[in-house]
């Protein structure tokens, strides 16, 4: 198998047009004509990344972020992704980024934090028009299969994601049924979810602002980008796994969020 072969299986389940027109997704480091040694399957690119991806014998590392979201004017060491660049093609180490079209996709990064949840009937609440023949959106909306409680509804969404806090708006008095979600920074969907009538809205960060005036309206419940997103490298395993067998593939053990809780 080549690294070709891997990015092309990745694209055939999100294609690149159903990314957002700012992001750059797709292969940002290496040759897709060479062997696939190994893939470390990732959120976020790193130093760290490629020092794991090198000690695991992996030459391929697919991430959910972009190492390189704008163009480099020069790879000199002055900052953490010029680091990272040079770092990965000194070890021979290619770099893919399966970013918004990931999150846009059936059965991406949504569809994944939804199966976490247990979520049942799960379907895409804004669609996204597109060419690629995909079914295709910016968020995703499910039912509980037992209503709860908002207290409950929000220790069930710690438990499930392993955090400590989590930033709520006022508690909804009604129980919480159906649920709406954006992994990452999915503010611009909140009005979106009242409008499909989803009882909460689980995403991963979001504006001061925004938690303003859906008092009664939406359970809000803000875990964090890093915690929202940290199962697609599930998916990308299983991706990987089904359509280029013999590729060795590993869920990195280096945590990469920069962000602690004190």
């Amino acid at each position: 198998m080549k690294i070709k072969d891997v990015l092309d299986a990745l694209e055939r389940f999100a294609p690149l047009p159903l990314q957002e027109d700012w992001d750059n997704a797709g292969l940002q480091i290496g040759l897709t004509e060479t062997d696939v040694s190994g893939a470390l399957l990732c959120l976020d690119v790193n130093e760290q990344i490629i020092e794991e991806a090198v000690r695991r014998g992996c030459n391929l590392v697919v991430a959910h972020h972009p190492l390189i979201f704008r163009g480099l004017k020069a790879i000199t060491g002055q900052d953490l992704v010029q680091k990272t660049v040079e770092k990965a093609i000194m070890n021979k180490v290619a770099v893919i980024a399966m970013h918004t079209n990931m999150d846009n996709v059936k059965g991406g990064v949504n569809y994944r934090i939804a199966q976490h949840l247990g979520l049942q009937n799960v379907e895409f609440f804004a669609a996204k028009p597109n060419q690629t023949g995909k079914e295709a959106g910016n968020g995703v909306v499910g039912c509980l299969p037992i209503p709860l409680a908002a207290k409950d509804f929000i220790n069930k969404v710690k438990t499930e994601f392993g955090v400590h806090t989590a930033a709520c708006n006022q508690l909804l008095e009604r129980p919480i049924r159906k649920v709406a979600i954006c992994g990452g920074a999915g503010d611009f969907l909140v009005d979106e979810a009242v409008r499909n009538g989803a009882d909460a809205f689980i995403t991963g960060e979001m504006h001061y602002h925004v938690f303003f005036g859906k008092e009664q309206q939406l359970q809000i419940c803000v875990i964090g980008h890093y915690q929202s997103e940290q199962f697609t490298a599930e998916v990308f395993q299983e991706i990987i796994q089904k359509e280029c067998m013999g590729v060795k593939t590993f869920i990195a053990e280096t945590n990469t969020n920069p962000i602690i809780y004190l």
